[in-house]
């Protein structure tokens, strides 16, 4: 094991966000991938044989993976002795997923997952490690809860949220009242490509299943407490959201409507962005971008092919500040979905774990 690092799994590695989980821990400091798992179908394979023909990324497949054997996720008993920890990011339903990690942690073997299925665990914290590094907390009574010394998960929150959340949590202090959201999605999300998806060419599609529901309740739980070993959600602000599927291949763009009850001034809200500082001091994560969110302002920016790579994907960008009519502010928001949102935001929390010791 090189230079003593945490050996981390991959479950789920044949798909797009377990294709991008590989890209980003292919040289990490702190991680070495020492088991590529997938479901039976591909377990006794290459990994080369099992994604041929269905690699994603436009990235090339990191060659040191390439003829490694994938494992089936489900032999947790066998699996278990090539790992420390394990990324979770399964297409699985809900009910599976949520065993599959529940399984896992029972092992012994922590979990930082990809999916959705553990969000609204009470004792899961679902992390965005600039917010809510504090939810960590929860994890002791969730061991109890699990009978554990070690295992546990933990989980990343929406792909979606994070092109608005940052933003209005660093003006949380102003007493938000109601937010208005639309999200454009890109078609990376539902694991597709324009080769795969012809049908989202010179196409939008208004309607992605439990997106909504998400992007709405999500944020409260990332806002609420630890209390009595699990978190209890923020009850406030209302937020209503319509979430819309674009032709871009990544990125997440949010046209956002807020309203205060101590309506800040514009300098004021561009001054709590800027120095918005997230990780507690002292914590230097190798993931975590130099600047947490970034104002643009060019009127006809943030763009999501200009700007959704900024410091490697993790960065957040804002653009379009202005009054509104009918609430105090609107404005424009932008993440990369596939690194911030998806296998690189797990990778910024497992980051976060390892440093707090929580693999040891």
């Amino acid at each position: 094991m090189e230079n003593n690092k945490i050996r981390a799994g991959v479950i789920g590695a044949t798909g797009m966000v377990g294709q991008r989980f590989l890209t980003l821990l292919e040289n990490h400091p702190f991680f070495e991938v020492t088991a590529l798992m997938a479901s039976a179908s591909s377990a006794g394979k290459t990994y080369r044989e099992a994604i041929d023909g269905r690699w994603k990324l436009a990235e090339a497949i990191p060659e040191k993976y390439l003829d490694m054997p994938v494992l089936d996720a489900a032999d947790i008993e066998n699996n278990k002795q090539y790992v420390d920890m394990v990324f979770c990011a399964v297409n699985m339903s809900k009910d599976e997923t949520r065993a599959l990690e529940e399984n896992w942690a029972k092992a012994e073997i922590p979990v930082v997952s990809n999916n959705s299925a553990n969000r609204k665990t009470p004792d899961v914290p679902m992390v965005i490690p600039e917010i809510n590094p504090q939810h960590l907390d929860v994890i002791e009574a969730q061991k109890k809860r699990l009978g554990t010394k070690k295992g546990f998960i933990a989980v990343k929150p929406n792909c979606s949220i994070q092109s608005y959340v940052p933003m209005l949590t660093a003006l949380r202090k102003f007493e938000i009242k109601e937010v208005a959201v639309s999200t454009y999605q890109a078609i990376s999300g539902a694991g597709k490509t324009f080769e795969s998806w012809p049908e989202m060419i010179d196409n939008v599609i208004p309607y992605i299943g439990g997106e909504e529901e998400k992007s709405e309740k999500e944020p409260l739980k990332i806002w609420g407490e630890v209390k009595d070993g699990k978190i209890v959600d923020a009850d406030s602000p209302l937020i209503t959201t319509q979430c819309i599927r674009v032709p871009v291949s990544d990125g997440h763009l949010a046209t956002v409507f807020v309203k205060f009850e101590n309506k800040p001034s514009r300098e004021e809200i561009l001054d709590a962005w800027k120095n918005y500082r997230g990780l507690p001091d002292g914590i230097s994560l190798p993931s975590a971008p130099a600047q947490f969110i970034t104002y643009f302002e060019e009127d006809n920016r943030p763009q999501t092919g200009l700007d959704r790579d900024i410091y490697g994907g993790m960065g957040i960008t804002a653009g379009r500040l202005r009054e509104d009519t009918l609430f105090d502010y609107k404005f424009v928001g932008l993440s990369h979905n596939t690194k911030r949102g998806a296998a690189g935001g797990a990778v910024l929390i497992a980051e976060l774990l390892a440093v707090l010791g929580y693999f040891n």
